[in-house]
Protein backbone atom coordinates (compact mmCIF):
# COMPACT_ATOMS: atom_id res chain seq x y z
CA UNK A 1 0.00 0.00 0.00
CA UNK A 2 2.65 2.49 0.67
CA UNK A 3 4.28 1.98 -2.40
CA UNK A 4 1.23 2.48 -4.27
CA UNK A 5 0.44 5.65 -2.74
CA UNK A 6 3.87 6.62 -3.19
CA UNK A 7 3.74 5.75 -7.11
CA UNK A 8 0.89 7.62 -7.32
CA UNK A 9 2.18 10.57 -5.44
CA UNK A 10 5.04 10.26 -7.63
CA UNK A 11 2.46 10.12 -10.67
CA UNK A 12 1.10 12.96 -9.34
CA UNK A 13 4.37 15.12 -9.32
CA UNK A 14 5.22 14.33 -11.96
CA UNK A 15 2.09 15.65 -14.10
CA UNK A 16 1.96 18.38 -11.84
CA UNK A 17 5.64 19.15 -12.66
CA UNK A 18 4.61 18.81 -16.18
CA UNK A 19 1.85 21.05 -16.14
CA UNK A 20 1.54 22.74 -13.34
CA UNK A 21 4.99 23.29 -12.39
CA UNK A 22 4.92 22.50 -8.81
CA UNK A 23 1.90 25.51 -7.90
CA UNK A 24 0.95 25.63 -4.58
CA UNK A 25 -2.37 24.39 -3.77
CA UNK A 26 -4.73 26.55 -1.61
CA UNK A 27 -7.21 25.11 0.70
CA UNK A 28 -10.76 26.31 1.15
CA UNK A 29 -10.06 28.03 4.22
CA UNK A 30 -7.32 30.17 1.92
CA UNK A 31 -9.95 31.04 -0.58
CA UNK A 32 -12.81 32.16 1.70
CA UNK A 33 -11.90 35.04 1.83
CA UNK A 34 -11.01 36.17 -1.66
CA UNK A 35 -13.56 38.43 -3.47
CA UNK A 36 -14.49 37.02 -6.81
CA UNK A 37 -16.76 39.92 -7.54
CA UNK A 38 -18.03 40.27 -11.16
CA UNK A 39 -15.99 37.17 -12.01
CA UNK A 40 -17.31 33.42 -12.82
CA UNK A 41 -15.94 30.61 -10.47
CA UNK A 42 -12.82 29.11 -11.06
CA UNK A 43 -11.97 25.49 -11.97
CA UNK A 44 -10.70 23.58 -9.22
CA UNK A 45 -8.35 21.95 -11.88
CA UNK A 46 -6.36 25.96 -12.16
CA UNK A 47 -3.43 25.96 -10.40
CA UNK A 48 -4.01 30.17 -10.55
CA UNK A 49 -3.63 31.96 -6.95
CA UNK A 50 -7.38 34.14 -7.77
CA UNK A 51 -6.06 36.81 -5.94
CA UNK A 52 -3.77 37.57 -8.59
CA UNK A 53 -6.74 38.44 -10.87
CA UNK A 54 -8.73 40.52 -9.02
CA UNK A 55 -8.45 44.20 -10.33
CA UNK A 56 -10.63 47.19 -8.46
CA UNK A 57 -9.89 49.50 -11.89
CA UNK A 58 -10.00 49.53 -15.54
CA UNK A 59 -6.22 48.73 -16.73
CA UNK A 60 -5.28 49.58 -20.25
CA UNK A 61 -1.88 48.19 -22.09
CA UNK A 62 -0.90 51.39 -24.14
CA UNK A 63 2.78 52.31 -25.61
CA UNK A 64 5.68 54.12 -23.54
CA UNK A 65 4.72 57.98 -23.48
CA UNK A 66 1.29 57.47 -24.93
CA UNK A 67 -1.73 59.38 -23.38
CA UNK A 68 -5.18 57.62 -22.74
CA UNK A 69 -6.99 59.79 -24.94
CA UNK A 70 -7.00 60.12 -28.53
CA UNK A 71 -5.11 62.87 -29.76
CA UNK A 72 -6.02 65.23 -32.55
CA UNK A 73 -4.10 63.24 -35.39
CA UNK A 74 -6.28 60.09 -34.52
CA UNK A 75 -9.49 62.14 -34.25
CA UNK A 76 -8.96 63.45 -37.75
CA UNK A 77 -9.82 60.39 -39.38
CA UNK A 78 -13.25 59.76 -38.13
CA UNK A 79 -13.85 63.30 -38.00
CA UNK A 80 -13.14 63.45 -41.87
CA UNK A 81 -14.97 60.66 -42.76
CA UNK A 82 -18.44 60.95 -40.28
CA UNK A 83 -18.87 64.59 -41.72
CA UNK A 84 -18.06 62.87 -45.57
CA UNK A 85 -20.99 60.44 -44.64
CA UNK A 86 -23.31 63.13 -42.79
CA UNK A 87 -22.80 65.25 -45.49
CA UNK A 88 -23.63 62.32 -48.53
CA UNK A 89 -26.71 61.94 -46.50
CA UNK A 90 -28.05 65.15 -45.95
CA UNK A 91 -27.12 66.18 -49.51
CA UNK A 92 -29.36 63.13 -51.07
CA UNK A 93 -31.96 64.06 -48.50
CA UNK A 94 -32.02 67.71 -49.77
CA UNK A 95 -31.57 65.92 -53.59
CA UNK A 96 -34.73 64.18 -53.13
CA UNK A 97 -36.76 66.91 -51.71
CA UNK A 98 -35.27 69.49 -54.95
CA UNK A 99 -36.16 66.36 -57.58
CA UNK A 100 -39.66 65.60 -56.40
CA UNK A 101 -40.65 70.01 -55.75
CA UNK A 102 -38.72 70.52 -59.64
CA UNK A 103 -40.91 67.05 -60.93
CA UNK A 104 -43.95 67.51 -59.46
CA UNK A 105 -45.73 68.35 -63.12
CA UNK A 106 -44.52 64.79 -64.68
CA UNK A 107 -46.08 61.80 -64.41
CA UNK A 108 -44.06 58.48 -62.97
CA UNK A 109 -42.16 57.48 -65.37
CA UNK A 110 -38.38 56.46 -66.29
CA UNK A 111 -37.49 59.97 -67.03
CA UNK A 112 -38.59 61.34 -63.80
CA UNK A 113 -37.18 58.91 -62.07
CA UNK A 114 -33.48 59.43 -63.53
CA UNK A 115 -33.60 63.42 -62.99
CA UNK A 116 -34.38 62.70 -59.08
CA UNK A 117 -31.57 60.02 -59.47
CA UNK A 118 -29.61 62.69 -60.82
CA UNK A 119 -30.41 65.42 -58.27
CA UNK A 120 -30.00 63.38 -55.52
CA UNK A 121 -26.39 62.33 -56.35
CA UNK A 122 -25.47 65.55 -57.29
CA UNK A 123 -26.29 66.83 -54.10
CA UNK A 124 -25.37 64.30 -52.10
CA UNK A 125 -22.04 64.60 -53.80
CA UNK A 126 -21.92 68.18 -53.42
CA UNK A 127 -22.85 68.40 -49.36
CA UNK A 128 -20.03 65.43 -48.73
CA UNK A 129 -17.70 67.97 -50.73
CA UNK A 130 -18.08 70.20 -49.07
CA UNK A 131 -18.52 69.55 -45.07
CA UNK A 132 -15.51 67.07 -46.04
CA UNK A 133 -13.54 70.01 -47.09
CA UNK A 134 -14.47 72.00 -43.40
CA UNK A 135 -13.31 68.64 -41.35
CA UNK A 136 -9.88 68.30 -42.81
CA UNK A 137 -9.17 71.98 -42.99
CA UNK A 138 -10.35 71.85 -39.43
CA UNK A 139 -8.46 68.78 -38.28
CA UNK A 140 -5.06 69.97 -40.03
CA UNK A 141 -5.17 73.35 -38.39
CA UNK A 142 -6.11 71.72 -34.93
CA UNK A 143 -3.20 69.20 -35.24
CA UNK A 144 -0.77 72.29 -36.17
CA UNK A 145 -1.58 74.26 -33.57
CA UNK A 146 -1.50 71.37 -31.09
CA UNK A 147 2.16 70.84 -32.08
CA UNK A 148 3.06 74.20 -32.39
CA UNK A 149 1.73 74.89 -28.85
CA UNK A 150 2.69 72.00 -27.45
CA UNK A 151 -0.69 71.77 -25.48
CA UNK A 152 -3.81 70.19 -25.97
CA UNK A 153 -7.18 72.41 -24.58
CA UNK A 154 -10.11 74.26 -26.20
CA UNK A 155 -8.14 76.88 -27.71
CA UNK A 156 -6.86 75.29 -30.07
CA UNK A 157 -10.45 74.30 -30.54
CA UNK A 158 -11.97 77.79 -30.98
CA UNK A 159 -8.60 78.74 -33.15
CA UNK A 160 -8.83 76.19 -35.65
CA UNK A 161 -12.55 76.91 -35.96
CA UNK A 162 -11.97 80.10 -36.76
CA UNK A 163 -9.23 79.44 -39.27
CA UNK A 164 -11.12 76.84 -40.98
CA UNK A 165 -14.14 79.25 -41.55
CA UNK A 166 -11.84 82.53 -42.95
CA UNK A 167 -10.21 79.92 -45.39
CA UNK A 168 -13.20 77.99 -46.30
CA UNK A 169 -14.99 81.95 -47.08
CA UNK A 170 -11.76 83.20 -48.15
CA UNK A 171 -12.82 83.50 -52.13
CA UNK A 172 -15.60 85.81 -51.14
CA UNK A 173 -13.26 88.69 -50.28
CA UNK A 174 -12.32 90.33 -46.84
CA UNK A 175 -15.96 90.65 -46.35
CA UNK A 176 -15.93 86.51 -46.34
CA UNK A 177 -13.50 86.07 -44.46
CA UNK A 178 -14.73 88.13 -41.72
CA UNK A 179 -18.02 86.39 -42.47
CA UNK A 180 -16.73 82.99 -42.45
CA UNK A 181 -14.30 83.49 -38.88
CA UNK A 182 -17.48 84.53 -36.89
CA UNK A 183 -19.11 81.75 -37.95
CA UNK A 184 -16.25 79.33 -37.37
CA UNK A 185 -15.46 81.40 -33.89
CA UNK A 186 -18.87 80.86 -33.02
CA UNK A 187 -19.76 77.15 -33.72
CA UNK A 188 -16.36 76.31 -32.32
CA UNK A 189 -16.85 78.41 -28.97
CA UNK A 190 -20.71 76.85 -28.96
CA UNK A 191 -18.53 73.49 -28.91
CA UNK A 192 -16.03 74.30 -26.28
CA UNK A 193 -18.62 75.35 -24.33
CA UNK A 194 -20.59 72.12 -24.29
CA UNK A 195 -17.73 70.51 -23.21
CA UNK A 196 -17.18 72.37 -20.37
CA UNK A 197 -20.64 72.96 -19.31
CA UNK A 198 -20.43 70.73 -16.13
CA UNK A 199 -17.31 71.89 -15.08
CA UNK A 200 -18.96 75.61 -15.45
CA UNK A 201 -22.16 74.63 -14.07
CA UNK A 202 -20.33 72.91 -11.23
CA UNK A 203 -17.96 75.92 -10.34
CA UNK A 204 -20.84 78.75 -10.50
CA UNK A 205 -22.82 76.60 -7.67
CA UNK A 206 -22.58 79.37 -4.52
CA UNK A 207 -21.50 77.19 -1.61
CA UNK A 208 -23.49 76.85 1.55
CA UNK A 209 -22.42 78.18 4.92
CA UNK A 210 -22.69 75.45 7.43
Amino acid sequence: MDNNSQGSGGIKAGLGGLFGGGAPEYSNTELAGVPLTGMSPLSPYLNVDPRYLVQDTDEFILPTGANKTRGRFELAFFTIGGSCMTGATLGALNGLRMGLKETRDMVWSKPRNVQILNMVTRQGASWANSLGSVALLYSAFGVVIEKARGAEDDINTVAAGTLTGMLFKSAGGLKGVARGGLVGLALSGAYALYNNWDHLAGSSKPSRLY
